[in-house]
Order: structure tokens, then sequence, then C-alpha cells
């Protein structure tokens, strides 16, 4: 017989004094606890967009359930975006039994610069290749937020209201994208965060876009520091950083 083992408590999680109830309804009790701030992060192009990081909640789902997997239940292109659904397996440690959530992500393909969101002969070479990861980790979370508020239920409901029929859109000049897409060039970021970045010029509002270029200016490759061949604009601009710019 399998012998079962405690739940983690919530301090074990997040390090709170929060005393989790009786043992029959501690599971619930466990995943309807808010989640620790330092496992949200805000979206750094979204004002007032927060998220919790995909390697947290695979992490949350080793520490609370050890015994879970992924099975793929389909996967197809809708538009100009790749469709993940998935279904989240877990086995409760109360009784044994295994259940599951669905959950459903999707990612827009990346297109050549100035082609159209359904012009197919424009879309990268990796495009599926990037897309389909990505869409995979939001059909996961999507799944998990459904356990409970500790894996990020709720977390953007109250802003998410009524956002898209309400916000307008106006969309960024070209010259606009193009600055974005030099500084995400020349960023810090990994491949996959420049990836989602560079998907993100292909709807994105001339605000969202100044907003990203402030975030993008802050986090560009010191070729100075680093040593390589640079130039006057990298000094000025290293200056301009130097001073607050």
């Amino acid at each position: 017989m399998e012998t079962k083992r405690s739940l983690p408590t919530i301090q074990d999680l997040r390090g709170s004094d929060l005393v989790v109830s009786s043992r029959q309804n501690e599971l619930n009790t466990l995943l309807n606890q808010n989640p620790s701030n330092e496992w949200i992060k805000e979206h750094p192009m979204i004002r007032g967009v927060r998220y919790i990081p995909i390697e947290r909640i695979e992490w949350l789902l080793t520490n609370i359930f050890q015994r879970w997997r992924i099975e793929i239940i389909n996967t197809q292109l809708i538009a100009n975006s790749v469709l993940v659904h998935i279904k989240l397996h877990y086995q409760s440690v109360l009784d044994g039994e295994w259940d599951w959530q669905d959950g459903i992500g999707a990612m827009s393909l990346q297109t050549d610069k100035g082609a159209g969101a359904t012009d197919f002969n424009k879309i990268k070479n990796d495009a599926v290749m990037k897309a389909a990861p990505a869409a995979e980790s939001y059909a996961i979370k999507d799944a998990a937020e459904k356990l409970g508020k500790l894996f990020g239920k709720d977390l953007n409901r109250a802003d998410a209201i009524g956002y898209t029929s309400m916000r307008e859109r106006y969309q960024a000049s070209p010259s606009t994208v193009t600055r974005c897409e030099q500084l995400i060039k020349c960023s810090t970021f990994d491949d996959n965060q420049k990836f989602r970045l560079e998907t993100e010029l292909q709807d994105i509002t001339e605000a969202e876009a100044e907003r990203m270029i402030k975030t993008l200016v802050l986090n560009q490759v010191d070729n100075i520091e680093a040593g390589n061949g640079y130039s006057q604009t990298d000094i000025k601009n290293k200056l301009k950083r130097d001073i607050g710019l």
C-alpha cells in the first residue's frame, strides 16, 4: 500500500505564520491562500498586469502534489496563433486519487517586419518552434490557476473585467516599432524573452511601445564594460544611463 505523505504548510511555501486548518480541508485551505508577493511578477510592458512565472507554477505543483504530469490533448492553428489544449494530471496527497484540470494557451506566430498577421508567406522559419512551447506553458498556467488562488487564480480578475472592450487601441508608429526592435536585439534579455517582446510588437500601442523603450534602454548590453568594440554613440548612451537620462 502506498504511504500517504503530509501536505506542506503554507509556511513551508511562503514563510508566513498562517496556520492551515483541519486535515479534512487543509488541501483546499492551502490552495486558496494568496500567493506570496515574492512569486508575483509585474508584466514589464503592460501596466497593472501581474503573473506567476511558469517555473514557480511547476515548483508549486511538485511541492504540493509531487506526482503530476501534462497530457497534450490537441494543438491547432487558429488565425495566426498556435493553440494548445492540455490536461494537467495530479495525484491527491490525501487519498492517492488522480484528478485533472483542462488548460488552454495560445501564442501568435511571428511574421516578417511589415507583414500582416495572417500573411502566412511571411512567417519566420522558427515561428512554430518558438510559439508552440510558449503556448504549452500558458496552457499549464491556465490549468494550474483553476486549482486555487495560490497558483494565481483571480490575480488580475478585477483589472481584466471589460479591459479589452473598454481599451482604445492606438497603433504604434513604424518608427517607434523599429526603435523597439533595435533595442530588443541589443538587450540583455534571453532569447525567449526577446521573442515574446518581438511578438508583442505586432499589436502594440504607442504608449505601450514608449514604456517598452524605457525598460529596454535600462537593459542594454554595455559594449564598453563588456570589452566589445564600441562607438561614440555607445559612449554617449552610457553617459546618459549613468546620469539617469
